[in-house]
Formats: C-alpha cells, sequence, structure tokens
C-alpha cells in the first residue's frame, strides 16, 4: 500500500498530476479541493493516497489531508460509488461540507454533486451518518495557492472530467470575470452548479 506521496511536483492538470519521488514520476488523481492547495510546478509537495486495484488497473488517488483521504475510504464503501464519483464528490464540497451534510441528512445537497442521484444520496446517508468526522487541522504548510492561469476553456475542461455535462460547465463559468485563474475559477463555477 502506498500511504503518502513526498517529492516535487512536476505536472498539473486536474485532476491528474504527476509527483517524481527520488526519480520515479507517481500518476495522482486529486479532487479539486487538494488541486486548490498545490504549490506550482517545481515545488515540494506532501499528499496522503490511497491505491486502487482493479482488474484493468492501479489507481493512485492523492489528499491534501487525512481528513480527505479517510472520507474518500468511507465514500468509496458505499454501495454505487466508485473511486472517481468519490473524487467528484470530494471536489464539489469538502470533506467537513460533506461530514456536515450527511448529519442534516441534507438529500438535496447529495444529489447536486457529480455522478449522485438521490437515491445514491440518501444511501449515503444511511450509510455514512456517524462515520465522517470534521477536519483536525491537518498540516497543509507544503502546500500554496495554485499558479494562476486565464483560460475558460481549462475550468470546462476541468468541470466536464467531473462529471458535468458540456451545458451545465458552459452555463456555470458564464458569470466568472475574465481573468479569473483556474482553480478559483473552477471554484466558482462548483458554488454555482451546487446551488
Amino acid at each position: 500500500m502506498i500511504s503518502r506521496l513526498t517529492g516535487v511536483l512536476i505536472e498539473k492538470q486536474p485532476p491528474q498530476i504527476v509527483i517524481d519521488v527520488q526519480g520515479v514520476g507517481y500518476e495522482v488523481d486529486v479532487s479539486m479541493q487538494t488541486f486548490y492547495a498545490l504549490p506550482a510546478v517545481g515545488e515540494k509537495v506532501q499528499l496522503f493516497t490511497q491505491l486502487i486495484v482493479r482488474e484493468d488497473a492501479h489507481l493512485l488517488f492523492g489528499f491534501a489531508d487525512k481528513t480527505e483521504r479517510t472520507t474518500f475510504r468511507q465514500l468509496v464503501k458505499v454501495s454505487g460509488i466508485g473511486a472517481k464519483t468519490a473524487l467528484g464528490i470530494l471536489s464539489a464540497m469538502t470533506a467537513d461540507e460533506l461530514a456536515q451534510a450527511i448529519a442534516q441528512e441534507d438529500v438535496k445537497r447529495l444529489s447536486s454533486a457529480p455522478g449522485i442521484g438521490k437515491k445514491t444520496a440518501e444511501r449515503m446517508v444511511l450509510e455514512l451518518r456517524g462515520k465522517l468526522v470534521h477536519s483536525d487541522g491537518a498540516d497543509l504548510s507544503l502546500f500554496a495557492a495554485a499558479a494562476p492561469a486565464d483560460e475558460s476553456e481549462d475550468i470546462v475542461s476541468t468541470l466536464l472530467a467531473l462529471g458535468y455535462s458540456e451545458r451545465e460547465a458552459r452555463a456555470a463559468i458564464k458569470g466568472i470575470t475574465a481573468g479569473t485563474d483556474v482553480s478559483e475559477g473552477v471554484r466558482l463555477a462548483l458554488k454555482h452548479l451546487l446551488k
């Protein structure tokens, strides 16, 4: 099991990054919450990881803190939620927001995440009630704000990768001002989509 990676960030293309750990490049899928916290390419980064082994692939998922990883592990245990869907949920809301939605049995909020319908949201409430906890203030000192970019197409591409349709993605970016960097643009678009 690969539990943690510490190395140099060499590629960033949401939702995937590559970390060089002493000459070995690890391809890691990350949530947008973690992506926002990443430093610039070429800087040191540390991620907590979860390895998912499937018949056709070994997939590595990375998280900024242990709470997010623990939440991911709980999500993939829910019937009907795979690793990619769990990552989409954690991209749409933080682990704390998810824990709060589960505690409040907010099915509407849960079903607004990509790939989650009403029945799956209800199942999440049933199976995860009391199992998710708020973060413990994990140390994020190795993380900094993402480097700015000015590409609305990157924002749309990220939303598409998270499971939203092109129509939803285009509608979500209409209110975003020109010059907004990609990570902030995605955050604003997700906020719009979750209303």
